[in-house]
Order: structure tokens, then sequence, then C-alpha cells
């Protein structure tokens, strides 16, 4: 039951993710990325690095920033990036698409 919630709450998303990978470049150039390193994650700098953008612009993309980036449109509310933990028992936050998220870069790759 619960993963059929799940998919009717990734269904009612799909307009809001299209329309917030338009607005910002930065987003779109991010959930391209981590689609391309799948099923791998990366980290933020790595991350703004393969983007040419700041790890700054990345962390807002991800998560929101309130004078930037929309936290309702962030990539994590979107459900589109996940917060994986780091090996080794340090605080380093890897990002990485979820199942929707690949779901969703695809059909936008192939023009729906």
């Amino acid at each position: 039951m619960q993963d059929n919630s799940e998919l009717e709450s990734s269904q009612d998303l799909r307009p809001l993710v299209v329309r917030a990978l338009r607005r910002s470049n930065v987003r779109k150039k991010i959930a391209e990325y981590l689609f391309d390193i799948s099923p791998s994650c990366s980290y933020t700098s790595e991350i703004a690095y393969n983007v040419k953008t700041t790890p700054t612009n990345v962390i807002g993309a991800i998560r929101g920033m309130q004078s930037r980036y929309r936290e309702d449109e962030s990539l994590l509310s979107l459900n589109i990036v996940e917060i994986k933990s780091g090996s080794g028992g340090r605080d380093i936050k890897l990002y990485g698409l979820t199942p929707f998220g690949k779901e969703m870069i695809e059909s936008i790759k192939n023009g729906r």
C-alpha cells in the first residue's frame, strides 16, 4: 500500500519537477550530471566542478536557499535527489538520483 501512495505522490510531482528544471539551469545540470554517473553518488564540490558552478549554487539547488532557490522546488523536496552518508564515518554528504529522478531525467532527455 505504501508503494502505491509513493507512486501517486510521484505522479503529482511531475508537473512541478518539469517546471523547476525549466526555471533553473543549475538544477537541470545537477540532475543530468547525477543521472550520467548513476548509480554512483557525488559530493557538493565535485558536482559544482562538473556542472561548472559554485558549491553554494549546488547546495541551493539541491536543498533550497532562501534568497535564490525556493525550498519547495529544491531537488530534495521534489524527490529527484537523495542524500547518502559518506563512508568511513566522516560527515560527508553524498548526493545521488532517486529512482523517480532517473525516470524524470530519462523522460526529459527522450522528449517525454
